[in-house]
């Protein structure tokens, strides 16, 4: 069941910036993955679906309720965690999550206590309750993130480049708590990490220059390119060679050697093996599977 319309969304910055470009999506409930590199517009579209800035033109419809014009209505059932997510580092976790929880509308004491200790214990922090925000690590700090995001059981969650910078360890108990969460609700994964997505979401999307290039299942997407992906071990000097021969989507150091990755119907000649496509080489041939200038600095 769709439970967010995004329709024909469009925003230009004043220095001419065209950050969304006729944004059309739908979306139900579970883990959707919004994918695409820094300065795609990912950020302008959550920050647009977190209602905190207006599109030129569009709509946003979640659960029949026009976003647009009843922005509180969207406020009152929205889970945020931007990439930038600032804290009262001298507080601890516990006054911390129940001070945001009072500003989310929380007013009853006894409910209040129960979800914020719920919620410690959910993002694995109960433990660790009453040390100060501040000196917790990274991943902490995101699962912190993830806390405050799910008081007042929103129905849509946003969650920004939420796994740059965490240790391995981190980034899995990290998505081991989306998971957990996703199940019944709308959660928006944006990332430029393609792992993320592929461990996580059934539905994606990519973005790049403030359009939507490309949208369906992982499975579907993945299965689509069988066959038209070849790889060549290559000299790092003969890859502007390669790159004029051929439709060169990415390059990858395996074992200390560079890999070159081609799109391509049909075998290229000289050496090249089929593999078969991960949502990586998904990702790239959207990017990149008609355009090799440039691609040493994509190295």
């Amino acid at each position: 069941m769709v439970r967010l319309k995004i329709q024909q969304l469009t925003k230009t910055y004043q220095n001419g910036v065209k950050a969304l470009d006729d944004i059309t999506l739908n979306i139900g409930n579970g883990m959707f993955g919004l994918l695409g590199p820094n300065g795609a517009g990912k950020s302008s579209l959550m920050r647009t679906l977190a209602t905190l800035q207006l599109p030129d033109a569009g709509q946003i419809l979640f659960d029949g309720n026009d976003v647009l014009q009843n922005p509180q209505e969207m406020r009152n059932k929205l889970g945020y965690l931007p990439q930038d997510f600032g804290v009262y580092p001298k507080i601890s976790a516990l006054d911390l999550l129940n001070h945001l929880a009072v500003l989310k509308g929380l007013q009853n004491k006894k409910e209040r206590k129960e979800q914020v200790l719920s919620l410690l214990q959910q993002t694995n922090l109960f433990e660790v309750r009453k040390r100060s925000v501040g000196t917790f690590s990274g991943g902490m700090r995101q699962r912190f993130g993830i806390a405050q995001a799910l008081l007042g059981n929103p129905q849509l969650i946003i969650v920004d480049e939420p796994t740059a910078g965490l240790d391995p360890q981190e980034r899995n108990r990290f998505h081991d708590l989306l998971s957990e969460i996703g199940a019944d609700r709308v959660v928006i994964l944006s990332t430029h990490i393609v792992e993320d997505v592929n461990d996580l979401c059934s539905e994606m999307a990519v973005m790049a220059n403030g359009k939507l290039i490309l949208q369906g299942k992982p499975a579907d997407l993945t299965q689509k390119l069988d066959g038209k992906i070849w790889r060549k071990v290559i000299e790092k000097a003969d890859l502007s060679h390669y790159a004029a021969l051929y439709n060169v989507i990415s390059t990858k150091i395996i074992s200390g050697k560079l890999n070159l990755f081609v799109l391509a119907d049909q075998s290229p000649a000289g050496g090249f093996e089929a593999v078969y496509p991960g949502l990586e080489e998904v990702y790239f041939s959207s990017l990149f599977g008609s355009v090799n200038q440039n691609l040493e600095a994509r190295l």
